[in-house]
């Protein structure tokens, strides 16, 4: 299969190109600068050049494709919602492209907020929170499983983490337990983050580009549930700091974030594709050391 890939030089795209490429997929990545070209050429792919303000490029990559997955995203909070348009945009691009053909679309989304248990694939989050946009944008997508495209929506945990990891919310907080010296908990650290290796996470986009039935929503999710106490202790061994209870406000924009509890279960997903994590979980893979010989950038 020939596979259009937004996102493609970014943290799971890199992880992914070599997930499709070994599993006999060709893949071209959208290639917004000649830096993240030559990555996509490094890995094995073929660059087009372009952004995702571009809809011709787009609408370009996709017809020239078997499927498309789109990961491409702007993860900074402080324009969320001006990126969460952006998206729909992208997302409608995609889907007119594809309508008609049958072919495999999937996208990108987060795991929802449901307050009080874990979140399921059949839940969405509570209005007004950040998932909520990327909800939406995402049945988009799969509303076009009624315009014949094979759409499928990858949900993912608050964390992926891997090797390379040097700009998700982990690393930050490395980075910020560094800089100050101590390694932060906001309140008692009771709420829980759910996670997923970047490996795992790209072998699930690369189940459901091949398999997923049109419409279907996957949870990217190993760990359901790790308590951000759990996290900073962890931070806290590994720098050799001590740890805190910390204002949310020193924290910037992930202050929120540490402490709204957000567990996600994936046991649809598991039974849908027969996908099953294999790589370390969080704490393991903060406790085998590459996360501190690195900084933020």
């Amino acid at each position: 299969m020939r596979v259009f890939v937004t996102g493609a030089s970014g943290w799971i795209g890199s992880a992914l190109i070599p997930e499709l490429l070994g599993a006999g997929h060709q893949v071209v990545g959208l290639a917004r600068s000649d830096c993240a070209a030559g990555a996509v050429a490094a890995a094995g792919a073929e660059a087009l050049r372009g952004d995702v303000d571009d809809l011709d490029v787009l609408r370009a990559g996709a017809a020239d494709a078997d499927g498309v997955i789109h990961l491409a995203f702007d993860h900074d909070l402080s324009r969320f919602e001006q990126s969460a348009r952006a998206d729909a945009r992208v997302i409608g691009a995609l889907c007119d492209e594809l309508a008609g053909s049958g072919r495999p679309l999937v996208v990108t989304s987060g795991t929802p907020v449901v307050p009080g248990r874990t979140a399921t694939e059949r839940d969405e989050s509570l209005p007004g929170t950040p998932p909520a946009a990327r909800d939406a944008n995402a049945r988009l997508a799969l509303d076009a499983a009624d315009r014949a495209v094979r759409s499928s929506v990858v949900r993912l945990p608050r964390s992926v983490h891997g090797r390379d990891d040097v700009q998700g919310f982990v690393a930050r907080m490395i980075d910020t337990a560094r800089a100050k010296g101590v390694s932060g908990e906001v309140g008692d650290g009771s709420a829980r983050w759910p996670a997923v290796h970047v490996d795992d996470a790209a072998r699930l986009f690369r189940l459901a580009l091949e398999e997923a039935p049109a419409g279907s929503v996957l949870h990217a999710v190993a760990d359901e549930g790790v308590p951000v106490h759990d996290i900073a202790l962890a931070i806290a061994r590994n720098l050799g700091v001590p740890m805190a209870s910390v204002p949310a406000a020193e924290f910037g924009f992930l202050g929120p974030l540490l402490s709204v509890d957000q567990p996600a279960s994936s046991m649809l997903t598991r039974q849908l594709l027969e996908w099953q994590p294999t790589r370390p979980g969080l704490i393991a893979d903060l406790d085998r050391g590459h996360y501190f010989d690195q900084a933020v950038q």
